[in-house]
């Protein structure tokens, strides 16, 4: 049976405590300890568990797996011998981790016939009962046993390291890839969201500056309808003709602007003591000609009652003052 100084020195060779209780209580000894540990080196703890757990103790004679050849009478089985492949092992355990570790299980389920002809050829199931000693492991042999097992470990942790690195690269590239297409979107929103604001804000400025147009026209409308109103009354007070009111042309539509038009014609209403009258003459018409046109219309004379000041140039004046 395994003495708890050979647990302590395979923990002190720097071994995991739990693999090595398990390589202690599998092997029965500190040479098939790190026997088993090297047969079992490319295994996890957690299989290592579920196998330990689902194991329970046969012995030779029982194990269905493991048929030895019977020894000649009178000789003592000292070891067992794989006819595989010719490797030696102290105990039964070597012997049942040996044939697992060559047991290579397909990924793929398999047919029976493949699965025969992969059997037969990875598996290792043929053992035979030795006579030949298995002499304990100096101590040179275990401090290389050691070093070889602490070399494959160290080889396989740092594959396992670089796999790690690389899993953990591809899932931060997933993770910044989502981050971008969320911030991405996000920034995509908010930029729609802005634009829509904008041209809200432009469409309702707009509404505003059209609604202060109407109302200053509206304003300057009414305005000049009683200023127009106020000069009608009081030249019928003074009893002269009232002025003479033109009429505006109607605005152009402002969304259909064009090219300015050029006006060759007036449109003039005139109030005379026998009513009104309202006549078309040429851009270039005088005064005197409109007169004229109007008496010969009306029989009356239209003349004005006020003279119409002369401009006169300022510059005596302004020579004067100095």
């Amino acid at each position: 049976m395994a003495t708890p100084s050979d647990l302590d020195q395979l923990i002190e060779m720097g071994f995991d405590k739990e693999r090595a209780e398990i390589a202690v209580k599998k092997a029965g000894g500190l040479n098939g300890a790190l026997q088993w540990l090297e047969d079992n080196q490319d295994k996890n703890i957690e299989d290592l568990r579920a196998s330990e757990a689902a194991a329970q103790p046969e012995s030779d004679e029982t194990n269905p797996n493991i048929e030895p050849a019977p020894l000649k009478e009178g000789e003592e089985a000292k070891s067992m011998v794989c006819t595989d492949c010719g490797k030696k092992f102290r105990s039964m355990l070597q012997v049942q981790a040996h044939a697992e570790r060559t047991y290579d299980s397909p990924v793929a389920p398999l047919d029976d016939q493949a699965l025969s002809n992969r059997v037969h050829a990875g598996k290792h199931e043929n053992f035979e009962q030795s006579t030949e000693e298995i002499a304990p492991l100096t101590e040179e042999e275990k401090k290389q046993k050691l070093a070889e097992l602490l070399a494959k470990s160290k080889e396989k942790k740092a594959k396992q390291a670089i796999i790690d690195k690389e899993e953990a690269k591809r899932n931060e590239q997933i993770r910044m890839k989502s981050t971008k297409e969320v911030s991405d979107a996000k920034e995509k929103l908010a930029r729609d969201q802005q634009i829509k604001e904008a041209q809200a804000k432009r469409a309702e400025k707009a509404a505003d500056i059209q609604a202060k147009k109407r109302i200053q026209e509206k304003i300057a409308a009414d305005k000049e309808e009683r200023r127009l109103k106020a000069e009608a009354a009081k030249a019928l007070r003074e009893g002269r003709a009232p002025p003479v009111e033109k009429v505006a042309a109607a605005p152009a539509p402002t969304a259909a602007a064009g090219p300015p038009k050029v006006h060759t014609e007036a449109r003039l209403r005139l109030q005379t003591a026998t009513g009104t009258l309202t006549k078309t003459y040429p851009v270039d018409t005088t005064l005197f000609e409109v007169s004229s046109n109007c008496r010969g219309s009306s029989g009356r004379s239209t003349a004005s009652p006020r003279p119409i000041p002369r401009r006169r140039s300022r510059a005596p004046l302004i020579s004067q003052r100095r």
